[in-house]
């Protein structure tokens, strides 16, 4: 006779939440067009054709399936190609394909770098933000709440953002001035709908009695035309 294995009477541990790292943003063009960068350095204008039509039957063959219809990798993919093809094909012959002088990767890289120059900007404003109001707080814990007459009162903080605001509606209602005129001095449609005029009504009802004549009076001749026939 076996004896059955003692059940567990502790607590597992828990695990470590799981913190997914930050990535950036999947761009599947922008993917496309990095594999064929990497694939064609060192390539000539020969290769890159026959790399161009290879790329052409590809997308052919997959323009049957309908599930990628939404793919945005090939069709990136194949206009890389056909750039450097005709970037080759206006070079002097024998020249090969380099990323590292290309106009167009170059001109993207430098969007890459001021666009992440200006999240660590953000960052570090955001950081110093956040180091001054820590300091606030630290200054209350330390020394407690300042006096009234050292503080600036709610109304008057309030006025001062207002007036920022309406100086800044103000600025850009000015330069939309200047690049439209018309939208300057066109007139500002009323909300409001029109009310209707007190002469209408009558007329209603006016048209309304008349109708109702109309109808009574019609239902008279279809009874005075029966008893003659009868």
């Amino acid at each position: 006779m076996t004896t059955p294995w003692p059940t567990r009477r502790t607590a597992g541990r828990p695990l470590p939440p799981r913190v997914a790292a930050p990535r950036e943003p999947v761009d599947p063009a922008r993917t496309g067009r990095r594999v064929v960068r990497r694939e064609a350095r060192g390539m000539d204008a020969g290769t890159v054709t026959a790399a161009l039509e290879e790329a052409r039957f590809d997308a052919r063959q997959a323009s049957r399936y309908e599930d990628l219809a939404d793919d945005l990798r090939g069709p990136a993919e194949l206009a890389e190609w056909e750039r450097i093809a005709a970037l080759l094909a206006a070079a002097p012959a024998g020249t090969v394909y380099d990323p590292d002088v290309d106009d167009v990767v170059q001109a993207e890289l430098a969007a890459d770098a001021a666009a992440a120059d200006a999240v660590r900007a953000y960052a570090a404003r955001t950081r110093e933000n956040a180091d001054q109001f820590a300091a606030v707080l630290e200054d209350i814990a330390a020394n407690g709440l300042p006096s009234v007459e050292d503080c600036t009162p709610w109304l008057e903080g309030v006025g001062r953002g207002l007036d920022a605001v309406a100086t800044r509606a103000g600025a850009r209602a000015a330069a939309t001035a200047r690049r439209s005129p018309r939208a300057a001095t066109a007139p500002a449609p009323s909300s409001c709908p029109a009310r209707p005029r007190s002469t209408d009504v009558p007329r209603m009802r006016c048209s309304a009695s008349a109708q109702s004549a109309g109808v009574t009076s019609g239902v008279k001749r279809s009874r005075t035309r029966g008893r003659d026939r009868s």
